[in-house]
């Protein structure tokens, strides 16, 4: 375009003013979640802080998303309240230097974690579990921060039942003005969902801090004394007999934190087709948590709401992340006594809206209406609820594993037949219209063979054998095998020997080239190298028909 049109037409947005725009906008929700994220950690509230610094600036530098805010999380926040009480008991200094070691020691893991590139490690943790595991997460987080609300005493621990009960008889103690500034900041914070543009968490903490001195007054606990002088120092070590739950509770993080970026991560650059460096965020991630458990801050991660909200603010690139830490560093800097004045029931608030989004029962409706880890998803709510944080979400896991290992290991073998005059061959069970082939039976086992179902699977099939009448060939497809372990390998060597011994030709179709190598270098008498040429089953099916029929000996008494 020339001429006058040019010069009125509406100059494009530089991208660098939008990624400011964009740290500036998200710098005032990520600081009270911070300070709120320190008490969920039962940590003094620098170490949010210091979290925060240390994730935005490690992420923006090493990090690979463009959308990714690296902070504090309310899952790891929890999960360390529960390991350094566990650890150290209530006293608040000791707790505190043994988070700083546990965030160092998670730093640890994930540079271990890049260093092997392990970027699929997040997938030990199914999607079911972390819904699960969420779900329970924010009701556990929802009643610990009750008694804040109110002004009660709050209860140690983090089985549910207990603390839905402390909280009960704790009721007659309600400070009025506590829990009215407390249930005042939840509502507002619920009215400004439905109102764009306006930061719900930093009006509420406007307002609160506007009347904190009257508030103060009438007993209502402020955050008291941030404390941002940087002490460096190394943490301490565990003692002799704290080394294995230390080390299993960094692991524990590594998996929490990991699942919870690589979630927001990888959802934000699908959105906008971009790549996923899994190895590198690993990497990106351990740094920011040694720098953070250097300075004694708490472990951080991808948050999904904060990576949320940074692509609503339209950010282009890792820039709004910095900015959004200096923009931060300059409200600490300028309005810290402020920020020390934030009444305790708005942090409440902040942090029981925040993990409300998990409270949506329609992220359950699709295993309901799929019949699938239905059961796992309900054990990850019910194990977080009643057995803790860590165990409930370790327990998850192994029962989500358990599951995969009960639904692989249940030996499941269909019988193909051919669909109509065509070259497809189907389960006959499922597709009436499927008919066998005379003297041929076409064996699938629906699983991958391995350890746990080889012998049942080959059971099955030595059952399906003995029904048939005037068989001369056998073919198993392995299309379901992408490899075979030791157990599964002898197992389809003892089955052909079976076959044999009663004059019945065994051949593989659908044999995947790992397996075929692995099968070749076996070198079994039953199935010498021409017989694993088989692509399909319908090549196999056509060979077998040229092939010279075998005489069948009679089975002896050491063949039945």
């Amino acid at each position: 375009m020339s001429g006058p049109a040019a010069v009125i037409a509406p100059a494009a947005k530089s991208p660098i003013g939008i990624d400011l725009l964009a740290g500036l906008s998200i710098a005032g929700l990520l600081l009270p979640e911070a300070v709120a994220y320190s008490g969920i950690a039962g940590l003094p509230p620098q170490a949010g802080v210091i979290a925060l610094f240390a994730g935005l600036v490690c992420y923006a530098l090493i990090g690979r998303s463009r959308y990714a805010i690296v902070s504090a999380t309310s899952s790891s926040a929890a999960v360390l309240a529960a390991g350094t009480l566990a650890l150290a008991g209530p006293d608040g200094v000791s707790r505190a230097l043994i988070a700083a070691t546990l965030v160092l020691l998670t730093g640890g893991c994930f540079l271990i974690a890049s260093a092997a590139r392990l970027g699929g490690l997040s997938h030990l943790i199914a999607r079911p579990v972390l819904r699960g595991y969420t779900f329970g997460l924010a009701c556990v987080i929802a009643l610990k921060q009750l008694p804040h609300l109110f002004g009660v005493e709050a209860a140690r621990g983090d089985f549910a039942p207990r603390l839905l009960l402390l909280l009960l008889q704790e009721l007659a103690q309600v400070k009025p003005a506590t829990a009215v500034a407390g249930i005042v900041a939840l509502l507002l914070l619920f009215l400004c969902e439905r109102i764009r543009r306006v930061p719900g968490s930093l009006l509420v903490i406007v307002l609160g801090v506007a009347a904190s001195a009257w508030l103060a007054q009438h007993g209502v606990a402020l955050t008291g004394v941030i404390q941002l002088t940087p002490t460096w120092a190394w943490p301490s070590w565990p003692t002799q007999g704290q080394w294995i739950p230390s080390v299993e509770l960094a692991a524990a993080l590594l998996l929490i934190l990991y699942a919870e970026s690589y979630s927001a991560i990888r959802s934000f650059a699908l959105k906008h087709g971009d790549s996923v460096s899994a190895n590198r965020d690993l990497a990106a991630l351990g740094v920011a948590n040694i720098v953070s458990g250097l300075f004694h801050g708490m472990p951080v991660g991808a948050g999904y709401s904060a990576t949320s909200a940074n692509d609503a603010a339209g950010a282009r690139s890792r820039l709004s992340g910095l900015v959004a830490a200096g923009t931060v560093l300059l409200m600490v800097w300028l309005l810290l006594p402020w920020i020390e004045r934030i009444p305790e029931p708005v942090l409440a608030a902040i942090v029981i809206h925040a993990v409300s989004k998990s409270w949506r029962l329609s992220v359950f409706t699709p295993y309901l209406k799929w019949k699938r880890d239905r059961l796992v998803a309900l054990a990850a709510v019910l194990a977080v609820l009643t057995l803790g944080i860590l165990n409930g979400l370790l327990v998850a896991i192994a029962f989500s594993l358990m599951m995969l290992l009960r639904q692989l290991a249940t030996p499941r073998l269909s019988v193909l037949g051919r669909l109509a005059d065509s070259h497809d061959f189907v389960d006959i069970a499922q597709h009436p219209a499927a008919t066998g082939l005379p003297g041929v039976l076409i064996l699938r086992p629906e699983e991958p063979l391995f350890f746990a179902n080889a012998e049942p699977v080959l059971a099955l099939a030595r059952r399906s054998v003995s029904e048939q009448a005037q068989l001369h060939a056998v073919i198993v497809s392995l299309e379901e095998s992408p490899d075979l372990d030791g157990t599964a390998l002898e197992a389809l060597a003892d089955f052909a020997d079976w076959l044999s011994a009663r004059g019945i030709v065994l051949r593989v179709a659908r044999v995947k080239d790992m397996v075929r190598e692995l099968l070749l270098r076996a070198a079994l008498p039953q199935l010498p190298p021409q017989a694993l040429d088989d692509w399909s089953v319908e090549d196999a099916v056509r060979l077998t028909a040229t092939a010279p029929q075998p005489s069948a000996p009679q089975p002896t008494e050491e063949s039945m």
